[in-house]
């Protein structure tokens, strides 16, 4: 008896997952003219995002902090014929957000896609963080998807309907240690944009929570340090270019845009991500134990010294860049992730 039960409830699961996917998978989206706002668009996942978009007809929006970054970025996407508008905007306030979603539909005369990707990854022990550094990563992971997405849905729906892709991590679903700021506000994310997704579901708005383990976008460099500068870049910059631990850009970029098309409510990229976020949720205990195994032995607080934030482009070592960053840093070039005066 309990063996059928068993085989049931492995068909009824089965049998609903299939039709999830079928219904996902009714009315996927054509790109082409399609109006796509991506924030954090200047550079790495944003940029390769705003490439792959493009080549697929879509017209472009890119919104970013600095300037440099975004002529830069422009320059090369309309050299290979896209459609682009580009501004320079702090979308932690919430005026500069629903500004940069007004330009863009003022320039294009609607919106389908909103793609919230901005973000800054703050690394380091616990004890050197402040409460500066939550706040900031909330500002940015939270408050301005927040910001941004009460700013689209109106002109969503005008549209009959269109898509909101909310670039979360891992890190939002399983924390680990020296991201503490960094996980707080990915899982504030997560939470809102599965709740959007939820809400906004009646009105053909279709949400996707992505969530990418380690990728090669060539951010690194650009990221912040905390602790012992060098020696916490050299760690991060060596794991996040490892083959089979990471996912390159535009392998990334290509499972993003798939989702988005078909409306795919959540997206885990990479398999060791994958692994992870299922291991978390089935043994909590023993994921807890790994975490703390890797506390230990990741590099202990500094003096006073450590409080100070410093880029990677600032904390470099012997080994990064070197070979064992080669990946990563090809990336850096690629994806306008080098440093811009202007």
């Amino acid at each position: 008896m309990r063996i059928n039960k068993l085989v049931g409830a492995v068909a009824l699961s089965v049998g609903a997952a299939a039709a999830v996917r079928a219904w996902e998978r009714r009315a996927p989206l054509d790109f082409q003219d399609k109006v796509v706002l991506i924030t954090g668009g200047a550079r790495g996942l944003g940029l390769v995002l705003a490439r792959q978009l493009a080549a697929e007809g879509a017209r472009l929006a890119l919104v970013a902090r600095t300037q440099a970054e975004l002529d830069a970025a422009t320059a090369e996407l309309r050299a290979s014929g896209a459609d682009v508008l580009a501004f320079a905007a702090d979308l932690r306030e919430a005026d500069q957000a629903t500004e940069a979603v007004e330009r863009t539909v003022a320039h294009y005369g609607r919106l389908d896609v909103l793609i919230n990707n901005a973000g800054v990854i703050q690394a380091g022990p616990l004890a050197h963080m402040q409460v500066a550094d939550f706040a900031d990563s909330l500002a940015i992971h939270f408050w301005a998807p927040l910001h941004t997405a009460r700013a689209a849905v109106p002109h969503l729906r005008a549209a009959g309907g269109g898509r909101i892709v909310n670039i979360a991590s891992l890190r939002g679903r399983v924390a680990v240690p020296h991201l503490a700021p960094y996980a707080a506000g990915k899982f504030a994310l997560v939470g809102l944009s599965d709740a959007l997704r939820t809400e906004l579901a009646a009105e053909g708005i279709r949400v996707t929570t992505v969530a990418p383990g380690l990728l090669r976008t060539g951010s690194p460099p650009n990221a912040l340090f905390k602790g012992r500068h060098h020696t916490e870049y050299t760690l991060f910059a060596i794991l996040g270019a490892l083959p089979g631990l990471t996912v390159d850009a535009e392998s990334a970029a290509r499972q993003i845009v798939t989702a988005c098309r078909y409306g795919v409510p959540e997206l885990t990229i990479g398999l060791p991500a994958q692994i992870a976020a299922k291991a978390n949720v089935l043994f909590p205990g023993a994921t807890a134990l790994v975490q703390q195994t890797i506390t230990r032995l990741l590099p202990p607080p500094t003096g006073p010294q450590g409080d100070q934030a410093r880029t990677g482009w600032d904390s470099q070592t012997a080994l990064a860049p070197s070979l064992l960053t080669h990946l990563s840093d090809t990336a850096t070039a690629a994806n306008n992730e080098q440093p811009h005066h202007g």
